[in-house]
């Protein structure tokens, strides 16, 4: 079954369109001013307490200290914590070693096959293939091959294309931000329309 997580929520309404949609996981930019998306601690912590327990809460951090990131995953802000940097294999152990083995997802941008390669190496738990760091666009899925292990597809996503990647490619989960917004701001007919389009690829009713 492929998984859904819509990323990149920053307002109340955002995370009451998901509580409604009910992906199996959503995304918080956290700490990372550079992105629109960026939100606080306090932010974070306010949001999360709004989300319905169904929903699986992300983290995503970009080169943050190990101790920030498992902070938020030991007091359960955040289930899964997803590195968007230059997060080493040695990161990914301490970091481990601080929360006891939480779940890590680490993000791959991809270009060449030597990208699928570093992402097959890779120790964190999931993969994640995108184009970049909120470029809003697909890389070239033909790169991907046989990767053999489980990873997320991001990066040009919408609701409109999605049956496609997911009966083309069979990732383990889908990834999805600008392409459920409108006028930069998350839609909640969009994130709807979006987990309909991934349950219906896999003859789920919604």
């Amino acid at each position: 079954m492929t998984r859904i997580k819509i990323c990149g929520l920053t307002r109340p309404e955002d995370v009451d369109a998901v509580n409604a949609a009910r992906p199996d996981f959503c995304g918080f930019i956290v700490d990372f001013p550079k992105s629109r998306r960026n939100v606080s601690h306090a932010q974070l912590r306010a949001l999360r307490e709004r989300l319905d327990g169904a929903v699986v809460p992300v983290g995503v951090f970009v080169d943050a200290p190990p101790k920030v990131v498992a902070a938020l995953q030991n007091d359960g802000t955040i289930t899964v914590a997803q590195l968007h940097g230059h997060e080493s294999g040695d990161y990914i152990a301490a970091l481990r070693a601080l929360t006891g083995g939480k779940p890590v997802w680490k993000a791959y941008r991809v270009r060449t096959p030597a990208d699928i390669g570093a992402a097959r190496r890779s120790t964190a738990d999931r993969v994640l293939l995108d184009n970049g760091t909120g470029t809003g666009r697909v890389f070239d899925w033909a790169l991907v091959g046989e990767i053999g292990r489980p990873w997320v597809l991001a990066g040009g996503l919408t609701p409109e294309n999605l049956q496609d990647a997911v009966c083309t490619l069979r990732p383990w989960g889908v990834d999805l931000s600008s392409g459920v917004e409108s006028g930069g701001v998350k839609d909640a007919g969009k994130i709807s329309a979006a987990v309909a389009a991934v349950r219906k690829e896999l003859g789920h009713d919604v």
